[in-house]
């Protein structure tokens, strides 16, 4: 019989080996989940075997000493491995959410085991005794495989009611260890009673039970979709346990039955473990609570905060509206053009520059201030102090926000529009003050006054009247002159766009321009501006008016894709030279993109067209940049030319500064704004030829402009100049001045045969310079 649950033993190796085999071939969870199993189906085969050759070969049987001593040392042995193997069913994956829910697993597994191990005693104690002579009271040793099959079978029950779905594996492996750890109780109950039969049934269950583990682990390793249940089942594994406790107690009490030591263990761990998982559970609820709570808030963060910036959103900002104290000031903040860096460079940077505005928000803000992002570039400033401390707030984050953005290995030049509020309504307020600082010019600071809604009626009424207005033949153009310095002959006019309308009367550009602007309609008026400008300087120039004509050009216009094309069909369909026309790009626009500027002012000036740099000296673009715009003209600002004496006694000091830079770097220089003789004069001893402003004329209609043109027409021929004495052969050759249209020229070198070598007056002696060029239609300019 010996012999018999030898052999059946060796019927184990196998599944333990694939154990193994399957452990070393995992990683992760599963490896320790497999090599825990193999390492507990060893330990309790090689104890199953060592117990069952020492009681063959030993004889142990014939003394019971010997026997109970070998039937512990087996049961110890073989305790462990079956300790081992549920530490490996546990660790399965699949079987448990993690280590707490492992932990609850085994809370759970150990109620249904003492319940288990209370029934079994009050079915095997006196007075039922349900086994009769076959209750193993002279083997102690036998309690610890005992209690582990009870916990097996108890955490089997837990996998059939709480593990992943599929749990059929989980199950198997769970059931498999159960039978193990039965199978150890009987091997070791076999050993100390001498109990052939139960040695050799606990060894078929010993193999059984390895087998089933093994097989289950093999089928786990099959692909296999894994899900939970969404409500973990019910608490019958609590209920259901103590209902059998109070039977067995009430039915081993009504029998005459006493509780002795081993009950009181079974009652006593059903007692610790429903409350070690019920302070678990509490404290489950407890986290639970927590958890939610943090979340709520979490939530409720996220909706009253802007995701891109951190800062707070518009409900935010309302929220700490309704918050604050009388003492409130609301500061309303827009970025200016910053749809042109969306448009040229892309949201990426816009994001950015977003990024980085609310960061230098962050750092000028005190304590209780609160910061929001409204939506797009609209910014709010929460603060606590009165208006005038508001107001130097506003120009100091004016100032800040005007600085350069180095986003993406370049520089993004941005001002800011604010709105100030410090009474009544002050989302509302605000809103209308930073609307009307951008109405104003933008880049400057308003405080909210009363008068600002029928301002901004206005401007909502102009918005809808402005759609209307070229249909309606309410636009027109007129001229301003530019003049050639000294001799004051214009050579150029610049076309100003000029709005009148039956009710509302003559709107002014800076009124109406921005509306266009913010409206879209930008594009559809620089188009006619461009078409009607155009036709006009074909009709001059058919009538032999050696002119050119500037139109002013919108930064929203040139991020038109097709506007370079736009202008060379304009230009072929009117047979203009491209270099008859001037397109004026104001230096604000260098603010936004210079490398994307750079590039798009190139398409156009290949078309032929000249550009020119408006408002130069307003404070955006620098020396460098200048030298990489693809401009032709430079266009003093007003302000320079206005510029009072310096600490050196000079006048407009500046001027001389520009005028010497742009002709070093080979550009024409135009002072506008001049408005007196006295600026004049300056403008002229700084080396500038070309003047414009109201002491040359305001703009006029075209027909106006063509009378002053008119007068400048020569009658008959010119004269033909004195005859000039030929130069000397071995002159060395000299240069002059080549006129290729008006304001356009180039230096050619001439040689001793060159009819035009003689100069201007018949003297060979000296260059030709631009003084002694004949007239102004030679230049163009003067």
């Amino acid at each position: 019989m010996e012999l018999a649950g030898l052999a059946g033993l060796l019927a184990a190796v196998p599944a333990v080996a694939y154990l193994g085999q399957s452990g070393r071939r995992h990683t992760g969870a599963a490896r320790r989940a497999h090599l825990l199993l193999a390492l507990g189906g060893a330990l309790v085969t090689a104890a199953a075997l060592a117990g069952l050759a020492t009681a063959l070969l030993g004889g142990h049987h014939h003394d019971p000493d010997h026997s109970r001593t070998l039937a512990t040392m087996v049961a110890i042995g073989m305790g462990v491995g079956a300790l081992v193997l549920l530490a490996g069913t546990v660790a399965l994956p699949g079987a448990t959410r993690g280590p707490a829910a492992a932990l609850r697993h085994v809370l759970d597994g150990l109620v249904i085991a003492s319940a288990i191990w209370f029934v079994g005693w009050a079915l095997i104690s006196r007075p039922t005794r349900i086994l009769g002579d076959l209750t193993p009271y002279r083997c102690v040793a036998v309690l610890l495989p005992a209690v582990l099959a009870a916990v097996a079978l108890g955490l089997t029950a837990v996998m059939a009611l709480h593990a992943h779905r599929p749990r059929r594996n989980s199950i198997l492996v769970a059931a498999g260890v159960s039978v193990v750890a039965i199978a150890a109780t009987a091997i070791s109950s076999a050993i100390c009673r001498d109990r052939n039969a139960l040695a050799l049934a606990g060894v078929l269950l010993l193999a059984a039970g390895l087998i089933t583990v093994a097989l289950a682990v093999k089928a786990a390793d099959r692909p296999f979709e894994v899900s939970g249940d969404v409500l973990e089942r019910g608490g019958a594994y609590a209920v259901v346990p103590m209902l059998a406790v109070i039977g067995a107690l009430g039915y081993h009490l009504t029998r005459g039955g006493s509780v002795d030591a081993l009950g009181y263990f079974g009652i006593s761990v059903v007692g610790l473990a429903l409350v070690a998982r019920q302070y678990l559970a509490l404290d489950d609820v407890r986290r639970y609570t927590s958890q939610l709570r943090h979340r709520e808030a979490h939530f409720r963060e996220l909706a009253h905060t802007d995701p891109l910036t951190g800062l707070a959103n518009r409900r935010g900002l309302q929220r700490a509206l309704r918050d604050s104290t009388d003492n409130a000031v609301l500061i309303g903040i827009d970025l200016d053009g910053f749809k042109t860096v969306n448009d040229m460079r892309g949201h990426d940077i816009g994001d950015s520059v977003l990024t980085e505005v609310a960061a230098r928000l962050r750092r000028n803000l005190l304590a209780g201030d609160v910061a929001a992002r409204l939506g797009g570039d609209e910014f709010a400033v929460l603060m606590h102090g009165d208006a005038d401390e508001a107001m130097l707030a506003a120009h100091r984050l004016l100032a800040v926000l005007g600085e350069p953005y180095e986003v993406d290995g370049g520089s993004i030049f941005l001002s800011a529009s604010l709105g100030v509020a410090d009474t009544g309504e002050l989302l509302h307020d605000a809103d209308l003050a930073l609307r009307y600082a951008k109405q104003r010019g933008k880049n400057r600071v308003e405080r909210y006054q009363a008068g600002y809604d029928e301002l901004l009626r206005r401007r909502g009424t102009l918005q809808g009247e402005l759609r209307h207005a070229i249909d309606r033949g309410q636009l027109r153009l007129v001229f301003q002159p530019v003049v050639a310095l000294p001799s004051m002959r214009p050579v150029g006019a610049e076309a100003l766009l000029r709005w009148t309308h039956p009710e509302l009367g003559a709107v002014r550009p800076d009124e109406f321009i921005p509306v266009a602007e913010e409206s879209g309609l930008i594009n559809r008026i620089g188009a006619w501006v461009l078409e009607q400008a155009v036709v006009q300087l074909a009709a001059w120039l058919a009538k032999g008016h050696d002119v050119w004509v500037s139109v002013n050009l919108s930064p929203k216009e040139l991020h038109a894709a097709d506007y370079a094309a736009q202008v060379a069909d304009v230009l072929a369909e009117h047979d203009v030279p491209p270099q008859r026309l001037v397109l004026e790009v104001t230096e604000h626009a260098v603010a936004t993109d210079m490398e994307e500027l750079v590039r798009r002012l190139a398409e156009v000036r290949e078309t032929g067209v000249r550009i020119a740099l408006d408002d130069f000296g307003a404070g955006y673009s620098s020396l460098t940049q200048l030298r990489t715009l693809p401009v032709d003209i430079l266009k003093i600002d007003h302000a320079l030319v206005a510029e009072p004496e310096s600490r050196t006694g000079t006048a407009a000091p500046l001027v001389d500064v520009v005028v010497r830079l742009g002709h070093r770097l080979g550009l024409e220089v135009l002072a506008e704004g001049i408005g007196t003789t006295a600026q004049r004069e300056v403008v002229e001893e700084a080396g500038c030829r070309l003047g414009q402003g109201s002491l040359f004329g305001w703009g006029v209609p075209a027909e106006h402009f063509e009378t002053r043109l008119r007068t400048l027409i020569p009658v008959g021929r010119r004269p033909l100049p004195a005859p000039r004495s030929a130069p000397p052969s071995d002159a060395p050759a000299r240069s002059q001045v080549v006129r290729l249209g008006p304001g356009m020229r180039q230096v050619r070198a001439l040689l001793p045969s060159d009819p035009d070598f003689v100069g201007a007056h018949g003297d060979p002696r000296g260059d030709q310079n631009v003084g002694s060029v004949d007239s102004g239609r030679e230049m163009g300019q003067g």
